[in-house]
């Protein structure tokens, strides 16, 4: 049943509190949620259903959901559960918190050989074991590529990434949904490809980039970067190791047939370096639950039950401090101090003292000159930018958080376009929004030592 208790205002889904929301596109959003029952904390894919059933896509998405449940493996993020409501899957996944592995490399620059080697190694393992249980990703890219805890690689959206492909109207042409750099020649042809062999590419693409600190492939016009893609048309930077330069020329092969395979990749003498074979063990896991998520017309006790959206709130929702942490990477309270140079995120914050009401009215007054259309809805706005920018239109959302009487952070998130693009739109937004602006993420993280995370608790 999902409901929101009265004094949190929160919405929940089965034993599962929603939260946060940490992602979203065009066809899907991700939540933090946290199981009441385990006090565990969880990411929530919620899927629209209506979406699902338009484009046919229900047989593709029983059969990766299925897939990705029976899939245990340290370097894939793991799916928990299934549920559906009539009008939204929710898929249940683990939530990992060391951000984004590419947050290293626009902190430091580019990663040392032995470092890209290890993390080019356990996603090597992640891709060889889930392209064994017929499961590919086909959207290899820096956003699914996260870190636990512990430094540990996880490849998120396996076999769940093909889904928003399959809802643009353009075929495959537009592949990554927003970033065609790391896709193989051969799917940007349009006529066909081999999952296996387009991943690889992808992984050959993410090696290059982890340790020269830019893209092989980069043009701000489409067809001189697809030009370069057919050509693969590069050149390694003089720091690479020439086996390191043989094995990334072989990966980024244009002709899928002479492309070196994953079996080829791991018997390779630079990638065997230092190599460790991961360990983990098969658990008996129950799709039973992903048999119920389609049953239009089956017994709707099968389906969990959603709270109206007609019950308006009547305050932002409360942060608590988990959620409050978690915006944190890593869990690790000392990133909340430091400072990261040159680092440009998805998303970004802000701290205000003025009422909500104006922060909302002053938001939208701030991004109509610039350009940009607002969709209101409670304390969260929708900004959709007018003009076509290097990766389509750039949309940007917003959400309003109560972390003390008084005090709102508002989170600023890209949902659509390029992030360059959203990083000057940022800045020209909080000049426009100067006079409620607390503190900003920027400044929090320019001083060192500060009092609290993205300024939440500095003082000015």
């Amino acid at each position: 049943m999902a409901s929101r208790s009265s004094n949190s205002n929160r919405t929940r889904v089965g034993k599962y509190e929603l939260g946060r929301t940490l992602g979203e596109g065009n066809f899907a959003k991700v939540k933090f949620a946290r199981n009441v029952v385990s006090g565990e904390n969880v990411a929530i894919k919620i899927l629209d259903k209506e979406k699902v059933l338009k484009h046919k896509m229900i047989g593709q998405i029983k059969r990766e959901i299925s897939t990705m449940k029976l899939i245990r493996h340290p370097n894939v993020i793991r799916m928990y559960e299934v549920m559906a409501s009539k009008m939204k899957i929710y898929i249940v996944l683990e939530f990992v918190t060391g951000g984004e592995l590419f947050d290293k490399i626009a902190s430091k620059g580019r990663l040392k050989e032995d470092e890209a080697r290890k993390y080019f190694q356990q996603l090597i393992n992640a891709v060889d074991y889930c392209h064994s249980r017929g499961v590919f990703h086909r959207d290899l890219k820096p956003e699914n590529l996260l870190l636990d805890a512990n430094g540990v690689l996880k490849v998120s959206d396996f076999g769940l990434s093909a889904l928003p492909q399959q809802v643009r109207e353009d075929g495959l042409l537009h592949t990554t949904c927003g970033t065609p750099n790391y896709v193989a020649p051969e799917v940007i042809n349009n006529k066909g490809y081999d999952g296996a062999k387009a991943d690889l590419w992808s992984c050959g693409v993410i090696l290059f980039v982890l340790m020269a600190g830019y893209l092989p492939f980069e043009e701000s016009n489409l067809m001189a970067l697809y030009k370069k893609i057919f050509k693969a048309d590069f050149t390694c930077p003089p720091w690479f190791s020439s086996s390191a330069k043989k094995l990334i020329k072989r990966i980024l092969d244009p002709n899928p047939s002479t492309r070196i395979t994953i079996a080829e990749v791991i018997e390779n003498e630079w990638f065997k370096k230092g190599y460790k074979p991961p360990s983990f063990e098969q658990a008996d896991v129950s799709l039973a639950d992903v048999d119920g998520i389609f049953n239009e017309i089956g017994d709707s006790g099968e389906l969990i039950v959603e709270r109206r959206e007609d019950e308006q709130p009547v305050a932002p929702v409360t942060m608590n401090a988990f959620e409050l942490i978690s915006t944190s990477q890593g869990l690790n309270l000392s990133t909340l101090f430091e400072k990261q140079m040159g680092l440009i995120k998805r998303e970004t914050r802000f701290t205000s003292k003025s009422p909500a009401k104006e922060i909302i009215s002053k938001i939208e007054q701030a991004a109509m000159p610039l350009g940009f259309g607002v969709k209101k809805n409670n304390y969260k706005l929708k900004l959709q930018g007018e003009k076509t920018g290097r990766k389509g239109h750039l949309s940007v959302a917003t959400e309003i958080f109560e972390v003390a009487p008084s005090l709102y952070m508002v989170e600023v998130r890209k949902s659509g376009g390029d992030t360059l693009e959203f990083h000057k739109f940022y800045k020209s937004l909080t000049t426009g929004l100067k006079d409620i602006v607390w503190k900003t993420g920027d400044e929090a993280e320019e001083r060192k030592g500060g009092d609290g995370p993205d300024g939440v608790v500095a003082s000015k």
